[in-house]
Parts: structure tokens; sequence; C-alpha cells
């Protein structure tokens, strides 16, 4: 008992301990704070890239991808069905965009990423749809341009889009032509019809080929006979095959005038783009063919916001020569499987890795963590190195204990030498002191682990007094795309850290204690 009182005694009564207590607390807080940050940024990070990746992906980098993909799919429905929740088909493959900046009327040329997908089943292996901007859209892509209300929620996020922005637009350009017609005096009525008017693509074989030999004239221009109609495409009323664009690839956030962020949009949904890919030729041949903006995809990693773009698979098929000409049957790049709840990824990867030998096939079997194997393992590391250098806070109090008890010793020698001449043993000496940094390492810890969850409750509030302070967003939103910092508190990590803190305490104090137990009773008399 007389333990406990002395123990207690020294740590109400010795001020310089406080100084102990408040770096213990300071490094608990600080490890519980920056171990909740990182794991809600961690997981806000892997929510989005499962949301966008499938968990499994079998790849094809032969030109002319994956043949028959039905069979393939029934294979794979056969060695591991029972797990597979959902299965598609797509292509993915590199190209180019062209499209007039409605902002300065200037032509943008950029690299995209070109995913063909089926719009029933795609939606189903990830996350895709809730990232769509129309609720139509997120309900069931058809790839069929909108009315407008593709403010995602924000009224005034978006300017008129949709079918609302094209009649106008086609309004306009219909104005501007007969502006100009009058101008050089020549009545619009008596202008002839062109030879070459916009056609309706979307349901014509054959676009964008030429005919050698039959060119109206007109390098590049299809022939057109003479004895069939003409279809005008009106786009006040029609639209090109539908395409999905990540929201930063015709788009760029920065400040206006007042300084409040803003979405600049370089083109919208309802405008028409151009988009260049190789086919399957040998060698590869760039085919053109436009599309019509039918809406936004935005996941809010910038990485797949500024480069995918989404289009009916059976069209890439059809312009990039992805048909089998004997038996008709069309193939893919890519097959992706989501798979049920608790299944065991790498498993199913082995499995189909067996079934698909890459010697035999040439494909590449993947997880999604396996796709993202090189960012998950840096953020790992950055997360164990910080935790190392941050525990090194809580080593440099345990050195500050070390040497406030070696100084308490030395005051307390005659104390000591006391309760060793009246019986009291080495190990009942020895336990005061461990039971004194037990002591500090407890409050200390305890305390800096209350401060800590405090500070990530309310760890937003704070950020926004920081910023009123210093007039700096501890965020700037044109370049990070999320309103509040993601915190995830662990209770495994936080017992680790607290208990961590208590070892250290204790351990500083040994040396110091087993000094004071080895102190003879008349020595330490004879010391004072």
């Amino acid at each position: 008992m007389y333990k406990l009182l002395l123990s207690w005694r020294y740590l109400k009564s010795r001020y310089i301990a406080l100084a102990s207590i408040v770096s213990v607390t300071l490094g608990v807080a600080t490890l519980i704070v920056v171990n909740s940050v990182m794991a809600g940024f961690s997981d806000e990070m892997h929510k989005r890239l499962h949301g966008i990746l499938s968990d499994v992906v079998i790849r094809s980098h032969d030109l002319n991808g994956l043949p028959d993909p039905q069979w393939h799919m029934d294979e794979i429905q056969k060695l591991a069905g029972d797990q597979i929740e959902a299965m598609t088909a797509a292509i993915q493959i590199p190209a180019m965009i062209n499209f007039r900046d409605n902002i300065q009327g200037q032509w943008i040329t950029q690299p995209i990423t070109l995913i063909g997908i089926d719009q029933q089943t795609y939606a189903g292996v990830s996350d895709f749809s809730e990232y769509l901007l129309h609720p139509d859209n997120r309900q069931q892509l058809d790839f069929l341009l909108k009315e407008n209300d593709y403010g995602r929620g924000k009224k005034d996020r978006f300017p008129v889009s949709g079918w609302a922005r094209r009649r106008v637009s086609a309004e306009w350009q219909t104005n501007a032509a007969n502006a100009q017609t009058q101008q050089d005096g020549i009545d619009a009525a008596d202008i002839p019809a062109s030879p070459f008017p916009l056609v309706d693509d979307s349901g014509i074989e054959g676009q964008g080929e030429t005919v050698e030999g039959l060119d109206n004239g007109v390098p590049g221009v299809p022939f057109q006979s003479v004895d069939e109609p003409e279809l005008v495409f009106d786009p006040a009323t029609e639209q090109h095959t539908g395409i999905v664009l990540g929201i930063s690839i015709c788009s760029v956030r920065g400040r206006d005038a007042d300084g409040e962020v803003m979405d600049y949009y370089f083109a919208l949904p309802g405008d028409d783009v151009k988009v260049t890919f190789p086919n399957t030729g040998q060698p590869p041949k760039a085919v053109s063919d436009s599309f019509t903006i039918v809406d936004f995809y935005e996941s809010e990693m910038s990485e797949y916001d500024s480069s995918f773009a989404f289009v009916p698979l059976s069209k890439i098929q059809d312009l990039r020569g992805m048909v089998d000409i004997q038996s008709g049957v069309k193939s893919v790049s890519t097959i992706q499987l989501k798979l049920k709840e608790g299944a065991d990824l790498n498993a199913v990867r082995d499995k189909l890795q067996a079934r698909f030998p890459i010697q035999q096939f040439g494909y590449q079997i993947q997880t999604w963590r396996d796709m993202q194997g090189p960012l998950l393992a840096a953020v790992q590391l950055e997360t164990t190195i910080l935790n190392i250098l941050l525990f090194l806070i809580i080593a440099v109090a345990g050195f500050g204990i070390l040497a406030t008890f070696f100084m308490i010793v030395v005051e307390k020698t005659r104390d000591v030498g006391i309760l060793k001449s009246l019986g009291a043993p080495s190990g009942g000496v020895m336990s005061i002191f461990l039971g004194y940094g037990l002591s500090l390492g407890t409050v200390g810890s305890g305390v800096g682990l209350v401060l800590g969850l405090l500070f990530v409750d309310h760890i937003n509030t704070i950020a926004g007094w920081i910023e009123q302070v210093t007039g700096q967003e501890v965020f700037d939103p044109t370049v990070y795309y999320f309103s509040q910092i993601p915190v995830i508190v662990n209770p495994v990590t936080c017992v680790w850290v607290v208990l961590g803190a208590i070892a250290i305490a204790v351990i500083a104090s040994i040396l110091p204690a087993r000094k004071a137990a080895k102190l003879h009773p008349v020595e330490a008399l004879r010391y004072e």
C-alpha cells in the first residue's frame, strides 16, 4: 500500500513530472490525429479506386482483342460462378478527342481513354452509375441526351445543358448563317442545298469510310447515290451516338473575380465532339466519328475524370472492325467481374490464371489491388514511416522521464535509505518508481487519447478557424475535390498507441528504479 501512496504523492508534488505528462499527451494526441486522418484518406481512396475498378479484370493486349467473349464468360461461370455477382465485357483503347471551346471558340485536342461498355451490365461490376450527373442515367444509362437537370442537385452548377442547349445552339447557327447570307446580298431561300449535308451516322454502315473511285469529286467525302434520298441531320432534333465524358476532360476548376471557386466548361451535354482512335488493321489506321455528349462522369479522382470517356460497346466494335468475318462474332478487350461479398479475390484470380494460362492465351488477369499495387503500397509505406517518426515524440518524452527519475532518485536518497532501514525490500523500492512511471504514462496517454479524439471530432471546425486566422485555405478546392477532411478512428490503433506510450514511460523508469533499489541503507543515510 505504501508503494501506491508514495507514487501518488510524487506525482502530485513534483511539478517537473508535468513536463513529462505533457510530452506523452502531445505524442499520443498527435499519433491519434494523424492515424485517423491517414485512415480517412486511405479509406476514401480505396472506396473510389474500388468503385471505379471491378474486382477482377481479364485483359487481352492483342490488337484484335479477346475473341468470342460469351464463350469466355461461360467458362468463367463454370469455374467460379458461385462467387461471381456480376460480369461484363468492355473495350478500352487510347484515343484523341477534339471539340470546340465554348469560351474562346478555339479547338481543343487531348488524349483520352475510350471505353466501350454494355450499358445494361457495366454498372453491375462497379459504382460507375453513381458517378454520372443526370439522375435518369444514374438509374439506367441509355446514351440518349436528356433535357436540362445535369446539376446533380445543384441548380446553379451548370449553364443550360442537354436538349435545351442543343436546340439553342442549332437555332443560333441557323440565324448566324442567315445573317451572313443577307449581309452578302443573297436570299437564304435561294441557296441550293449542300450536296454534302450533315448526315446522321448513328444508323449508317460504313460511316467515315470512302469508296475508291466514287468520291463525288471531293476526296474523303462518302459517295451518295443520286437515286437515294439525302438524310439531312438536324442537330436541333437529332443527336450522334452518345458519349459520357470525364468531367475534367472539358472543364477546369478555378476562381472568379470575387475569389469564389467556379467550374469553367469548354463543352457541355448537348455539344458534339470528334473522337479518333486506331482500328484493328495491320498497320492500324485512324478512325474518326462524331459523338454527342450526353452526360459527365465525376468520380473525384483526377486520374479518371480527366481521361475516361464511355461510349456504347457495339459502336466501337463496328468502327474498329472487331468482328470475325466468317462467324460474325464480335470481340472485346476486357472481361470484368464483380465478386460476392466475402469472396477471396486472390483465389478467384489464381483459378482464372490456371484456366487461361498466359503462355497459351496471353491474357493479363489481375485484381483491382494488383492494378493499383504501387499506389496502395506507397500509401501504406507513407503511413508506416509517419507513425515511426511520430512515435519518436513519445520516445523523447521517455528520455525526459528517465532524466526526471534520475534526479528524483538523487533527491530522495535519504528517503530511500529510511524506507530500506525500516524493512522495505529492494523490490518494493523499485516498484515505487516503476509505479511512478506507470502513473505518468497512464495519465499522459489518457489525456492525450481524450484530446486526440476531441481534435478528430472537430477537425473540420478547427480547419475553418485556421483558415479564418491565416486567410489561407487548408485544402484548396481547386485542387482537392472534397469539401471536408475525411477521418476514421480505429479503436485498435488507439489502444496500441496508448499501450505503447505507457510501455515507453515504464521502460524509461527501469534504470532509475534499479539504482534506487540497489542503494544500501547506511550509504543512503550517510549521503545526507
